[in-house]
């Protein structure tokens, strides 16, 4: 196993299934396949612990902050291989009956809880053949998430989020950003390249986004092609459906070249 180098980072690309116990499995092999290559943090996809037959099975699973077989996970994760993970997200109990928080929680290579977010931004689409309202499961979260690792300042983002610019500028100059995803097929080959490109160019940061790809168990199909994107909105590594592993290097005299070159977000004026 090679020793983790901090600047590089990885995104895990899972296709989840009902089964909690199941889908950490595939987290641990999948984890330990990135920190095997180097890989110093580590993000996981949005929903990874599980993608139920229906929304409602995630309630079910709902964990106290603190406590349950998938923090625990996370938190073994990140000590054992000496990485900083973003889980991704997982189901938090809420303050409301039926419903949960959707949490990205962080932790460092010591294995220590010291960051989350819970996402703002609900997902809802309805066509002839689809149908998704995650304010139905879902409470909204209130606050902008950024945390200090070893590969530099961190902004966090899941999914939906990603189509909403205006969160991104609240998290202030970044040197990456997060995004644990499930996108569907239908919006993903749509919009979902275009977007982490945008987000890539206008913060001129790099982009790191891990996502569901592939048919699950209840029969949706989620966009995959997690990928990294460099500051200059350039595809440094992208799988496309099916489990695995992407990433590469955070080059922080990249950021500060474009940041010079093309002083956008000083030339800022709202």
């Amino acid at each position: 196993m090679m020793t983790a180098v901090a600047n590089f980072v990885a995104a895990v690309q899972m296709v989840s299934t009902p089964d909690v116990e199941e889908n950490i499995a595939t987290a641990r092999r999948l984890v330990g396949q990135a920190a095997g290559s180097g890989s110093g943090l580590v993000v996981l996809p949005e929903y990874w612990p599980i993608m139920g037959r229906a929304d409602t099975d995630k309630v079910a699973v709902a964990e106290q902050l603190g406590s349950g077989i998938i923090q625990r996970t996370m938190a073994e994760l990140a000590r054992e291989h000496g990485v900083w993970l973003f889980g991704g997200t997982l189901p938090l109990v809420s303050g409301e009956a039926g419903k949960v928080l959707n949490t990205t929680l962080v932790f460092d290579p010591a294995g220590e809880q010291v960051s989350r977010y819970d996402k703002i931004h609900l997902f809802g689409f309805a066509n002839e053949s689809e149908s998704y309202d995650e304010a139905r499961t879902i409470v909204p979260g209130k606050h902008v998430g950024t945390v200090a690792t070893d590969a530099g300042k961190v902004g966090m983002a899941i999914c939906y989020d990603l189509r909403f610019p205006e969160l991104f500028r609240a998290m202030g100059p970044v040197d990456l950003i997060v995004v644990p995803a499930a996108f569907t097929y239908t919006t993903g080959a749509a919009h979902w390249d275009t977007l982490l490109r945008a987000r890539a160019i206008e913060n001129q940061c790099y982009v790191l986004a891990s996502a569901q790809g592939g048919t699950h168990v209840n029969g949706r199909r989620t966009w995959g092609h997690s990928q990294l994107i460099d500051p200059w909105g350039e595809v440094r590594a992208i799988i496309e459906e099916g489990e695995g592993v992407v990433g590469g290097l955070i080059d922080h005299e990249l950021i500060a070249s474009v940041r010079q070159k093309l002083p956008a977000l000083r030339h800022r004026t709202m």
